[in-house]
């Protein structure tokens, strides 16, 4: 495939490349090269013209909670865990119904193919047959990523408190059968995080973890209450942090731990040291009053970050907001902590496409061998009145974009249209 256009990526955060009227090759799924001038060998070749638009890596989120997609928005008047039992449990307890829940799963997939999100890391809930079936509609979607089965044996309403061994024997299956049956979509081992997770329910997902080579996706250090709670329940445990690791959870290049705002310099070093993905959640963290992590610090201590939507505790799964709020975010930390230099807009887009890609292998960038996935965004009415440049549309787009400025959208190679037609 052979596309033309107007190309901005950043293989580095602290290099952002644009290619003006370039010619972007394809083999199969991947990125074969960039070209000025198209090379004698693709002469005659049909070309996906998009001269005078903008194409971008398309967005990755590594921490979303699919069944919250239909709460976005509500009760962010109360704090994380009263926001959890009053609007996330109650929602999420409606998944046992297979038909509500595919209903709800192609609404979101569809909403994520709208905002430019070709690839994530979900949540989905603590029933079998409703994980599965996120997975599947997921393969059917074009779009990619992983799904995890949501374990709870503990501290929950009965309707979603898991019998232990059952949880684990569920989430096993849920392996097997997504390696047999599916192509693009994996499995996440996904505890909720540790106050709902025994420490049995832990051990047999280290193990299962260790078995089947999986990667883990949870929750670390959002909220006071919440690393106050953790202490009371493993007082023998000196950190939030070491609890995952004691357990198996925190596994060699394979682990996202979302919000990690309080974290001691040890913790920092045992994340630093596993290569833990750290998903920053700027909309989420302000939503529940959460706090604001120190994002500049932490990369500059060497450890892995990206930008993600959170969603429900994010308003939206539109991961262009989730840029611009990081940056925001970063400049509010800054102007009481003067010494940590802010992100920039550029720096946060990096953070939800090739940054958080990294996890997920060779994507998020235009470089060769890396998958090709993309967006490309159509021009602004606007520039009819004003002439701008492919990084100020970029700008402009980060910071009021909408899946009306999207003309069209890749992954793996391939042009992915609305994905569902028909909620039934």
């Amino acid at each position: 495939m052979i596309l033309k256009g107007n190309f901005i990526w950043m293989p580095a955060m602290d290099r952002l490349e644009v290619r003006e009227n370039a010619w972007l090759v394809t083999s199969g799924e991947t990125v074969t090269g960039i070209y000025d001038q198209l090379p004698p060998e693709y002469a005659g070749q049909p070309v996906e013209d998009w001269s005078g638009k903008v194409i971008i890596p398309a967005f990755n989120d590594l921490h979303i909670h699919a069944p919250q997609f239909l709460n976005r928005g509500i009760g962010y008047d109360t704090r994380l865990l009263d926001w959890l039992d009053t609007y996330t449990f109650p929602l999420e307890a409606r998944f046992r119904d297979l038909d509500f829940a595919r209903r709800a799963w192609k609404i979101f997939l569809n909403r994520l193919w709208a905002a430019g999100t070709m690839r994530f890391s979900a949540f989905a809930t603590i029933h079998k047959e409703a994980a599965w079936a996120l997975m599947e509609l997921t393969e059917q979607s074009g779009l990619r990523g992983l799904v995890g089965k949501v374990n709870m044996d503990r501290n929950a309403a009965d309707n979603l408190r898991e019998e232990t061994a059952a949880s684990l024997a569920d989430t096993e299956e849920l392996v097997c059968r997504s390696r047999a049956e599916l192509k693009h979509v994996g499995f996440i081992l996904t505890p909720r995080f540790v106050p709902s997770t025994t420490a049995a329910l832990m051990e047999g997902l280290g193990r299962l973890g260790e078995r089947y080579d999986l990667p883990v996706q949870s929750h670390l250090s959002e909220n006071p209450s919440e690393v106050d709670w953790v202490r009371q329940l493993h007082p023998d445990i000196p950190t939030y942090t070491q609890v995952y690791e004691d357990f198996g959870l925190l596994r060699k290049d394979k682990t996202i731990m979302a919000h990690a705002i309080y974290l001691s310099d040890g913790e920092k070093a045992l994340l630093r040291e596993k290569g833990v993905t750290l998903a920053h959640c700027p909309c989420s963290n302000v939503n529940l009053s959460s706090g604001v992590m120190p994002l500049r610090r932490n990369l500059e201590e060497g450890l892995r970050c990206c930008v993600a939507s959170d969603v429900a505790g994010g308003h939206t799964a539109a991961m262009n907001r989730s840029v611009a709020a990081a940056t925001a975010l970063s400049k509010v930390r800054w102007l009481s902590h003067p010494e940590e230099a802010h992100l920039t807009l550029t720096e946060s887009f990096y953070l939800a496409t090739r940054g958080s890609g990294a996890f997920l292998g060779q994507v998020g960038s235009f470089e060769p061998g890396f998958q090709f996935d993309a967006l490309v965004l159509a021009p602004d009415p606007a520039e009819d009145l004003l002439e701008r440049t492919p990084v100020e549309r970029l700008e402009q787009f980060l910071c009021d974009g909408d899946d009306r400025d999207i003309a069209a959208r890749y992954c793996g190679g391939v042009l992915v249209e609305k994905p569902f037609d028909t909620m039934e």
